[in-house]
């Protein structure tokens, strides 16, 4: 089971969190009415109050590859009394054709501040619904940490481990309209909806630009936000007025501002086709094998994706396409467990999504490995038992470790998922892949789905595939990140591949 859908999700909900904390597309009164009506003369307020904005709240259609996916509702406003607080509403709705199945995912986030010059993120709620399961988070901040309780259904409220003090502040509301009030770059930070982890953001005023806005050429303001985590430039274009017209999230999806009643209008696109890279002719039966290998000639991909591995090897060809070999091999190397991560310890961590801490986690990883001391035959021994006890289903998503394992089903995001976790809690470095993978589906074309599947370290990385029970993942798995990251989104629509070699 393949499906492009999370990796679209999960771009779209960095998307929100970027709109939360950086480019903002929020709504108050305009600066000087807000600061007369709302703040006593002696309270300087900060500059996100101070920046021109439209009232009550924007709505902004979605689309990926112009196909409407969902839509967004941004808001900020002045509380009422003292001390002056300011709250920074976002809310994303995400709904799409996934095969034969609709799926729906709702994300709102409330975030309060300080309402003065550098302004402390105070509070937040974090609401998720639909497709990966349902949660709400609580964040209180105060100056020695960030305290954050989850609530789940049929479950009782949990406290997570205590969060660093937060560094997210107020202008990080709408750096944006910061960063155009002052005409100066911005640097911030943002704590991410989705993982808790706090990730840097800088916004930057470009050279405006003649945009056609409904019919009409009109000149607007442009903002670039680059975070940390996506690291994919963000580019929004504004009025003079303050509004935000229009947001570009890489090449292939943008937020368009719309009514409300037209942006809930949804089309109810097939995510799985549309998305998909449709090859010249088959992949040679080679690239199945083990060890095998196969070469691509593909245009369309930043030389940022390029990076040599023990799996793809790139060649640059003189008319800017690129040469891509993928090769799959057994590990050579192979060491007892535990073993130290290689890269610093991240892929052995529990995280609110991977849980692998969990107790339920680990003592499942006991009973699959047993004894098992051999690194890469436990990690075999987890892949194998994970796509024999998971139900294929595209149906059952869940963002969470613990969640896929109660449930038991969903597609490779849950495969993965769940593997990474009993991995980690085995002492094994792992960490989830996001790519493409080589089918020939029902309309009998041969052609590239988004994918997602393991990499582990067993003395050397390899990689494993529990969706397809592969315990050395074949050389039609083509990787371009790691994570869940929706740095690889603009590939979507982007990528072709002209030739197989």
């Amino acid at each position: 089971m393949i499906r492009p859908l999370r990796l679209t999700s999960l771009a779209v909900v960095s998307l929100c969190a970027l709109l939360a904390g950086a480019p903002s597309v929020q709504a108050g009164a305009p600066a000087q009415a807000a600061t007369a009506k709302s703040a006593p003369a002696k309270a300087e307020l900060s500059d996100v109050v101070k920046a021109p904005r439209p009232k009550g709240g924007e709505y902004f259609g979605l689309y990926l590859m112009d196909k409407k996916v969902g839509w967004l509702f941004t808001d900020l406003e002045l509380l009422p009394g003292e001390p002056a607080r300011v709250k920074a509403t976002n809310q994303l709705v995400f709904k799409a054709m996934v095969a034969t199945r609709v799926s729906e995912r709702t994300h709102r986030e409330e975030r309060i501040y300080e309402a003065t010059p550098g302004g402390r993120l105070l509070s937040f709620t974090v609401m998720q619904k639909g497709d990966g399961g349902d949660q709400t988070l609580l964040g209180t901040a105060t100056p020695d940490g960030v305290r954050v309780v989850r609530q789940r259904p049929g479950r009782p409220d949990e406290e997570l481990p205590k969060l660093p003090p937060a560094k997210e502040r107020v202008e990080d509301a709408d750096a944006a309209r910061v960063a155009l009030l002052r005409k100066a770059k911005v640097d911030g930070f943002t704590l991410d909806g989705m993982d808790l982890q706090t990730y840097g953001v800088t916004t930057t005023v470009e050279p405006p630009e003649h945009r056609v806005v409904n019919g009409v050429k009109v000149k607007l303001s442009k903002v670039s936000t680059l975070s940390q985590k996506e690291k994919v430039p963000m580019t929004a274009y504004v009025t003079q007025r303050g509004e935000m017209v229009l947001v570009d999230f890489g090449q292939t999806m943008q937020a368009r501002k719309e009514t409300e009643a037209v942006a809930k209008r949804l089309d109810l696109v097939e995510v799985f086709g549309l998305t998909r890279v449709v090859l010249p002719r088959p992949l040679p039966e080679s690239a199945r094998a083990v060890p095998g290998s196969v070469t691509l000639v593909v245009q369309g991909l930043p030389e940022k994706f390029r990076e040599q591995t023990y799996r793809q090897k790139y060649k640059a060809l003189p008319d800017g396409r690129v040469e891509v070999t993928l090769s799959a091999a057994a590990p050579a190397a192979r060491k007892p467990r535990p073993l130290a991560d290689p890269d610093g310890g991240d892929n052995l961590k529990s995280t609110l999504i991977v849980e692998s801490d969990a107790p339920a986690i680990r003592e499942l990883a006991k009973k699959i490995i047993g004894d098992e001391q051999d690194a890469y035959r436990a990690a075999q021994k987890v892949n194998t038992w994970v796509f024999k006890n998971l139900a294929k289903d595209y149906g059952a998503s869940a963002d969470r470790a613990t969640d896929v394992l109660s449930q038991k089903r969903g597609d490779c995001t849950e495969h993965s998922l769940l593997a990474v976790a009993l991995l980690r809690a085995a002492g094994i470095p792992a960490r989830r892949v996001d790519g493409v993978i080589y089918m020939v589906n029902e309309d009998q074309v041969p052609a590239l789905y988004w994918h997602e599947w393991v990499e582990a370290f067993v003395g050397e990385w390899t990689q494993l595939d529990p969706t397809f029970n592969q315990v050395v993942a074949d050389a039609t798995h083509f990787a371009f990140g790691e994570e869940g990251n929706a740095e690889i989104t603009p590939l979507i629509g982007a990528l072709k591949v002209t030739d197989v070699k």
